[in-house]
């Protein structure tokens, strides 16, 4: 039985080796990734029991994606299986400076791009699940696939369990304003939004002089319980500078910054936020670090609050989301 959920689009990822174009290559590195494909596999490898929901070919790529799946103890079991239709694929060109990576994707009528409202037994899917997770991605893949992801939240919150959306807005899916018009209206299901200041401006039109303003008007917006807006900038091709806040009941908690040097960019952030939070870990950290809030049974956490005083004083109960 699953705690965590996630649906939408896994891929197979070909990559030629050794920064090469693929103009250049005579060989193809072969993965598989996804979003929520890539946060049910992060967060099963960190103990947390995981599902991945999608639609895939009865071929041998479909096969692949969800070998690779259960290889890491992700449940496949809810897959919903096609005899026609295709995998998508995507090509990664792994860049070095001044050159930046880049991706080429040959996703279009892919399996999920076709799945449509019930096709997915949501109420099997959620039967003891507590955290549900999906991106804007999978709405943006089609017509279907934004009226299967609306079906997904409703039976969630039937379900009582709490949704995670990612924003994860993508302009060579959808426009600014189908991406509006759509996520606008699924923030209505929505406990924790993850986003970025960017895809916030571009999908919701919400502008702030600083992060802890945007992530406030997106709160008083729409209501979210908690809302993360992660900080990256990007010196280098392989070396990251990452950092993250959060707003959870009028608090705001940031994180340390940390150099990162890049072994794979892909699919780097979620799955450890939403594993902390579904097991209750917490994190070792100092003044002003913010730790992900948690799930254990119902039982408040306790984590550091930026800000001066003790660390005893600086301290607060969280109650479930």
């Amino acid at each position: 039985m699953a705690e965590l959920v996630t649906f939408g689009e896994a891929m197979v990822r070909l990559s030629p080796p050794d920064f090469m174009r693929l103009e250049q290559t005579y060989s193809l590195d072969m993965k598989i990734g996804g979003g929520e494909y890539n946060t049910a596999v992060g967060a099963a490898r960190l103990g947390v029991a995981s599902a991945f929901i999608s639609r895939l070919p009865k071929n041998p790529l479909g096969r692949m994606i969800a070998n690779k799946a259960r290889e890491h103890g992700v449940d496949v079991s809810q897959i919903v299986w096609t005899d026609g239709d295709r995998a998508g694929l995507y090509f990664v060109e792994f860049g070095a400076k001044p050159r930046a990576s880049s991706v080429l994707y040959d996703r279009k009528d892919s399996a999920i791009s076709r799945i449509a409202p019930g096709m997915v037994n949501w109420d099997a899917v959620f039967a003891g699940a507590k955290l549900y997770h999906v991106s804007g991605i999978t709405p943006a893949l089609s017509a279907g696939a934004a009226a299967a992801t609306r079906e997904s939240l409703q039976k969630a919150k039937e379900h009582q369990v709490t949704v995670s959306v990612d924003l994860n807005y993508r302009s060579k899916l959808w426009s600014e304003a189908e991406a509006q018009k759509c996520m606008t209206d699924l923030m209505q299901y929505t406990d924790i939004l993850i986003t970025t200041e960017e895809d916030t401006q571009r999908v919701f039109k919400i502008e702030g002089s600083n992060y802890e303003e945007v992530a406030y008007k997106l709160r008083d917006r729409f209501g979210f319980k908690a809302v993360t807006i992660t900080l990256r900038e990007n010196p280098r091709v392989l070396l990251n500078n990452w950092s993250a806040m959060a707003l959870y009941e009028g608090k705001i908690y940031t994180a340390p910054n940390y150099e990162v040097e890049i072994v794979d960019r892909v699919g780097g952030g979620v799955p450890r936020r939403l594993a902390d939070r579904q097991r209750g870990i917490r994190r070792p950290a100092g003044r002003g670090v913010f730790r992900s809030q948690t799930f254990r049974a119902g039982r408040p956490e306790l984590v550091h609050e930026s800000g001066s005083g003790s660390p005893h004083e600086r301290r607060r109960k969280f109650t479930d989301c």
